[in-house]
Order: C-alpha cells, then sequence, then structure tokens
C-alpha cells in the first residue's frame, strides 16, 4: 500500500482484496501520511524560523536568533543568505524536496553568520557542530555538478563548498 505524488495527481496503490471499507480506511491514512510527509519535506516559512531556532538551541548554545526565515525563489547561485545587520535568512526555493539534514545544514550555516559575518576558521568552527556537515556540503556539491551550476558566482564570489565561500553552499 503506497500513496505518491504524479504531478498534480495523488495516486495510492491498494491491494484488491480490501473491502470498501477498508479502501476507504486506507486511502485516508495514505493521504494523511502523505501530506505529512510533504509538509516535512516543504516547510512553511514559520516552518523555517521555528527549525532555525531550534537548530540554534541544538548547535550554537541558542545564540543565533533570526529575526526571519523565509523561502526565496530568486537566489539561482545560492542555496541561502544572511543579513546579519537585519537578521534576516533567506533560503533558495531549490532546497525544497532536500533531504532535511541538507536543510538543516544550510540553516546552521545562514545562523552562523548572525554570530560570525565571515568565513574564517571561528566560523567554521560553529558550522562544524552541526554533525551532518560534512555530509551535507557533499550532497549538494553532487547537486550543483549534477545541474552544471557553477561552483562560483560570477562576482567572484569563494567557491560554493569550500570553507571559504560567502553563503551556505552556494
Amino acid at each position: 500500500m503506497s500513496a505518491y505524488r504524479d504531478g498534480e495527481k495523488v495516486v495510492v496503490m491498494l491491494p484488491s482484496r480490501l473491502s470498501k471499507a477498508e479502501e476507504e480506511q486506507w486511502i485516508e491514512t495514505l493521504l494523511h501520511r502523505l501530506a505529512e510527509r510533504e509538509r516535512r519535506r516543504r516547510p512553511s516559512d514559520a516552518d523555517l524560523h521555528a527549525r532555525a531556532l531550534d537548530l540554534s538551541r541544538r548547535h550554537l548554545g541558542g545564540r543565533a536568533v533570526p529575526a526571519s526565515v523565509r523561502w526565496v525563489d530568486n537566489q539561482h547561485a545560492r542555496w541561502g543568505s544572511c543579513t546579519p545587520d537585519d537578521r534576516t535568512i533567506r533560503l533558495s526555493t531549490r532546497l525544497r524536496g532536500m533531504p532535511s539534514w541538507v536543510l538543516d545544514y544550510v540553516l546552521v550555516h545562514e545562523l552562523a553568520h548572525l554570530l560570525i559575518p565571515g568565513h574564517g576558521p571561528d566560523f567554521w568552527a560553529l558550522v562544524g557542530r552541526y554533525p551532518k556537515s560534512e555530509r551535507a556540503r557533499g550532497y549538494l556539491e553532487g547537486v550543483a555538478a549534477t545541474a552544471h551550476l557553477p561552483l562560483a558566482a560570477a562576482d567572484d564570489e569563494p567557491d560554493v563548498l569550500a570553507p571559504t565561500h560567502h553563503s551556505a553552499a552556494g
């Protein structure tokens, strides 16, 4: 038994031996599970903000407190960006649907910028508190390579994934 989205349609697969009542019950259950899975993989701006606060608490001692965290669709050379002056964090909508640990890495990266604006050793020590940092950077590097995305921005942004780059993994 399973349910998945195929474009705008939801496909539910059930064994034919179920009664009509069992079918209806399983359809309701599977649709609920699908909605929960999609909600977790595509959090709202409010969900992102709550997630960022939790990550700050768990990995940065609660010291990085953003004023807002939101999705944006105009970041094509970056995964995320941060403006320390107004404490805002923006994440590229290209991250939607990626594994949660990748999204969390980008959030931790941007949260660290609220504490340290540059990309020096102290900054990378903060980001390194997130246990899946290296794995997430490798994942994003693979995504960038597969999509033939440049690893450096045209305005001489440093490498998207190296410990000298400007914004989270691109």
